[in-house]
Order: C-alpha cells, then structure tokens, then sequence
C-alpha cells in the first residue's frame, strides 16, 4: 500500500471500494489494522480511506515533539493529496480529538463528523486527574509496552468469550514503538477544543459505550454544546467500541451517514 511524504516524514495509507469517501482515524497505540471490521462493511458502498498516524502502526516515527494539531496538519495533507472533496471523518479515542481538531481548523475538509468515545479535551483541571495522567507515563516507564497491553485488553475486553480479541491485541500493542507512543501521549495531555465547539456546524455524531472511561454524562454535555450534534449510546459495551461491538457501531453509523 502506499505512502504520502509530508514535511519530510512518510505516512502509511489505506483505500478501499469506491464511492463517497469515508476516513477513519484510528486512537492511541493503534492502527489501520482495527478498522477492518468497518472496511468489510462500508467498502462495498463507499470509498474508504485508513492511515496511520505519525508514530505510529507502518507511518515514520519522528521524534516529538506531538501535537493534535499537528496530527489534524498530517490528516489535512492526506485529504488533499488523495484530492478529495468534504467528506465524513470518524476518529476514535485520539482519533476522535484529531478529528475535532480537524474540524475547527479546516472545516472546509470535513462533510460529517463522528467521534468515538473521546471528549474534547484531555485536561486535568484537578490534582487527583493530574496524579492520574503522571501514572499512565510512570506505568508506562516502569511496565513496558507488552504489560500495558496486557492490563489494557483485560479492561476493554474482559469477556471469556473476548480472548481471542484480547490475545491479537497484546500482540499488536506490543508491536508500538515506546518512545513514539510516549511522544503521543503527551501530545493528549492538555489538548482541547472546548471553547471552540460551536466552530463545528457540520452534522455530529457522538459514539459513547455506555462503560468507557469517560462517562456518558459528559458526552452528552459537549453534544448539547454543537450546533448540529447527536448522541448514541451502546450498552454493556467499552472503550474499543468497533471491535468489540462491529455490527451495533457500523449500523449506527450507516444510519447517521444516511441522513
């Protein structure tokens, strides 16, 4: 598959079927790989277009500093390489965040928005939310890639029946490059676009798993906040909502790209 050269770092890319553009942008630690449950569903209909982000899965892995603006900079490269027209983006997670950045900052690129259980912003406006983001690179330092991922697909996908999901995931996890991950991470921390919300005029849609780490609750608050947005909710389901749960994802997005 081919890859786009931007300021002198190349990013790996995906297109699949043909028809309305559809671009997906994947979260932290992750890649091209975990949207094959939706290119199997919408290819037949759309053209689909996955890359991965700098740092990350086959793109280069240049040294930080990150930023979600400069992710949002690297999506906006693609779409205009690729020439495409205004087109539906659905980011999970840090996908979601490049995605709404990518919305205030060039909304002449983006048709629909979806963002997959992500809020929009990643601030710690207390001590006890700070302690938290300190341990996740503290975790990170002392654990390793291999152990993160190991906790991690205990919570995502704590089912008996999930193994299968949560043995490919450890692999994967695994595969992510330390130092690029942490150059990631500290591109979240203190990022937002809260007070830029009614920027967003484009239809909206939020897609919340009814047990991620962020709440429903605050979900709906920032939704409320858009000119055109819409909330759905899935039950008894987590963080990785299209792989855990492809078929309630995929039709709950077929029916808001309809619309």
């Amino acid at each position: 598959m081919p890859k786009i050269k931007i300021e002198g770092i190349e990013l790996y890319y995906e297109t699949h079927g043909e028809g309305e553009p559809l671009l997906f942008i994947h979260g932290l630690g992750s890649s091209t790989r975990d949207w094959q449950g939706q290119v199997h569903f919408f290819a037949k209909k759309y053209q689909i277009i996955l890359f991965d982000i700098r740092g990350h899965g086959q793109s280069d892995k240049p040294l930080g500093p990150y930023s979600i603006p400069l992710f949002a900079q690297d999506t906006a490269r693609l779409i205009e390489h690729l020439e495409l027209p205004a087109l539906a983006v659905i980011g999970i997670s840090m996908g979601g965040m490049i995605a709404f950045q990518l919305a205030v900052d060039r909304p002449d690129l983006v048709k629909q928005l979806v963002t997959v259980n992500c809020l929009p912003e990643f601030v710690a406006h207390t001590f006890k939310e700070r302690v938290n983001i300190w341990q996740r690179f503290l975790i990170l330092r002392l654990l390793g890639m291999r152990k993160i991922g190991k906790l991690l697909s205990k919570r995502m996908f704590p089912k008996p029946e999930q193994a299968k999901i949560r043995t490919l995931f450890v692999k994967r996890w695994t595969e992510n490059d330390p130092r690029a991950y942490r150059d990631a991470m500290r591109a979240i921390v203190g990022w937002s676009i809260m007070d830029r919300l009614e920027e967003i005029t484009c239809p909206t849609l939020t897609l919340a798993s009814d047990n991620d780490y962020s709440s429903v609750a605050e979900k709906r608050a920032f939704t409320d906040k858009l000119v055109d947005g819409k909330l759905v909710v899935v039950e008894d389901a987590r963080h990785a909502l299209p792989v855990e749960r492809p078929g309630e994802f995929n039709t709950a997005l077929e029916i808001f790209l309809k619309h």
